[in-house]
């Protein structure tokens, strides 16, 4: 009986671990100077389905989706006048930005963090975007999104994991993880 109940504490202590481990995440090059963990199962979009899923003049280094296309993660990359000292205004600005952008933000996160030895803007939040057209009648648009900014030289690189927000519960562990994997040379 005794070893009956070692072996069911060996379970469930293993169970446990398991529960615990995280998402798993293949380390990925991005150019030569960025890697990142993506989650198992997304796949790189080529570029013509960048164009399509993000029509605009730059488009990002690299988006990967999971197999149903409903959640993204992007790495951008565009031209600034900021420094990596200018990260607290950055962080208001973006905020302020973003708050603009759609009908109502939930912030969970907003700080300057460090990650793998390097500062980084992060912003975790949850928006709506509401139909307010006269007459309109669509159901308000909801997504979780974790984005994360950093300056090497004279260039902002954007991180942003976007989901559904009724998802958000199983993508936020991800998300996170994703984030703190980021490493620029």
């Amino acid at each position: 009986m005794t070893r009956f109940f070692r072996f069911t504490s060996l379970l469930l202590a293993l169970g446990a671990l398991v529960a615990f481990a995280g998402p798993k995440l293949k380390k990925t090059a991005i150019g030569q100077n960025i890697t990142l963990g993506v989650p198992e199962g997304f796949a790189a979009l080529p570029d013509d389905g960048i164009a399509a899923k993000y029509p605009a003049a730059r488009k990002p280094l690299a988006v990967f989706s999971n197999p149903s296309g409903r959640i993204d993660l992007s790495v951008a990359q565009k031209p600034t006048t900021f420094s990596n000292r200018d990260y607290a205004l950055l962080l208001k600005i973006y905020k302020a930005s973003i708050q603009n952008m759609y009908s109502k933000v939930q912030f969970l996160q907003e700080d300057i963090r460090t990650v793998n030895k390097r500062d980084y803007v992060a912003l975790e939040f949850v928006s709506t975007v509401t139909d307010n057209r006269r007459g309109g009648n669509l159901a308000p648009v909801r997504k979780y999104q974790f984005v994360q900014y950093a300056i090497e030289g004279n260039q902002l690189y954007v991180f942003t994991f976007v989901a559904p927000a009724e998802e958000q519960a199983q993508w936020q562990p991800t998300a996170q993880a994703v984030m703190g994997s980021v490493t620029m040379k």
